[in-house]
């Protein structure tokens, strides 16, 4: 059996990501995912790189390193991530508190800029003026998602580790150290194990009887093949409720109903949104829910029918364009930080995880990790440790 420095569990842009800087590193890496095309919140996206939106010191030189290395990560992959800079454009609807809105984006380290609706119609023609009070806009970052985890991965490759399409189903254990994971197929050996799989992290650690506070949503959302009119800017609402949906759920007095089949943690939110790639293929969404079963069903012709509604009602001519409903898992923790570092009491596991907005940051971090796994302090990392949980998580 070979035994590798690193077995990275999870191959979206996390996955991918961490595999690509551990092997640049000089460690043997072997990545080990489900799917031979990718499945989840990578495949299906929005691509967006909010670099401008750190609130803290914490986050705003996380976005800073971030934006610096996607300017260049195309030339180091030697594949191209499709990154361009664009207009994010978030609308404001009638009944809203204008005031409020603005005061809100002021704490962002880059903070939107208000436009009356004339102006937001004038950077984005396919608006309904009827149904915005006016909008903020700033400069985004976007990158296409699959195609930056595929460039990870091959490059990765090219530099000696290994990519092998199969499904972690159990951690290993030799005495108190976790030492290997066991597949479908085989089992692999490694003295370091590093879980990158995202909204699946939390029931793969809780085979192992490991609680650790990451979630994840439902989202769903409708993919088009390339039209021919074209949507300049991405398009969502200034007043995101994702976000509140991640908080209210992810309280710690609900772990106990994460861990039973069957739950809504909080009621279904729709944030209507749309990007374009440089494809011409479109991204309409989204729906997300709060459900602690990850295979729980949903009613895909009712969401579809309340993305189309909510979607045309922003961008009429976006209502009706042929395109196919997708659902995928999104991780996210209790803070909106992810979970970097090792886990207490279980040598051996590490976990890069709980990325609730993971295109404008994982690459940095992905970076710092390896170099902490190489020796050096970083105490940056160490404000992401799983062990700021640790209270919450006995208690």
């Amino acid at each position: 059996m070979t035994v590798y420095d690193w077995i990275v569990v999870g191959g979206g842009i996390t996955g991918a990501a961490l595999s690509y800087e551990l092997t640049r590193a000089g460690f043997s890496v072997l990545l080990l995912e489900r799917h031979s095309q990718l499945q989840g919140a990578t495949r299906y996206g929005y691509g967006g790189l909010a670099y401008w939106a750190g609130t803290t010191e914490l986050t705003r030189q996380i976005c800073v390193e971030g934006k610096a290395l996607h300017t260049q990560l195309t030339a180091e992959l030697e594949a191209s991530t499709e990154y361009r800079e664009l207009d994010l454009i978030l609308t404001i609807t009638p009944d809203a508190n204008l005031e409020a809105i603005e005061q809100f984006y002021t704490r962002f380290a880059d903070p939107p800029q208000l436009l009356t609706v004339e102006a937001a119609c004038e950077l984005e023609p396919l608006l309904n003026p009827g149904a915005i009070a006016g909008a903020v806009t700033v400069k985004h970052g976007h990158i296409h998602p699959g195609k930056t985890a595929r460039a990870y991965l091959e490059a990765m490759q090219r530099h000696g580790s290994t990519w092998q399409v199969e499904e972690v189903i159990q951690l290993l254990r030799t005495g108190d150290r976790i030492s290997g994971v066991q597949g479908r197929q085989t089992s692999y050996a490694s003295n370091n194990i590093v879980i990158c799989a995202g909204a699946l992290s939390r029931k793969l650690l809780k085979q192992a009887g490991i609680p650790v506070r990451t979630y994840f949503t439902h989202a769903e959302l409708i993919e088009t093949p390339r039209v021919d009119l074209r949507l300049r800017t991405l398009v969502m609402p200034a007043e995101t409720q994702r976000f509140h949906l991640e908080i209210s759920s992810s309280q710690a007095t609900l772990d106990p109903h994460w861990d039973t089949p069957g739950q809504e943690l909080a009621p279904a939110i729709l944030d209507a949104g749309a990007i374009q790639f440089l494809d011409g293929s479109l991204r309409l969404g989204q729906v997300s829910r709060a459900l602690s079963d990850p295979d729980a069903p949903i009613d895909r012709a009712d969401s579809e029918a309340r993305i189309r509604a909510e979607v045309g009602r922003v961008l009429p001519a976006l209502a009706d364009i042929p395109g196919t409903w997708h659902h995928c898992l999104v991780a996210f923790s209790a803070d909106q930080l992810p979970l970097i570092g090792t886990l207490p009491d279980h040598p051996g596991l590490y976990l890069f995880t709980g990325f609730s907005n993971p295109l404008a940051i994982v690459p940095p971090l992905a970076r710092r990790f390896a170099g902490w796994a190489r020796g050096q302090a970083d105490p940056l990392l160490e404000q992401l440790s799983p062990t700021r949980f640790q209270p919450e998580t006995q208690a």
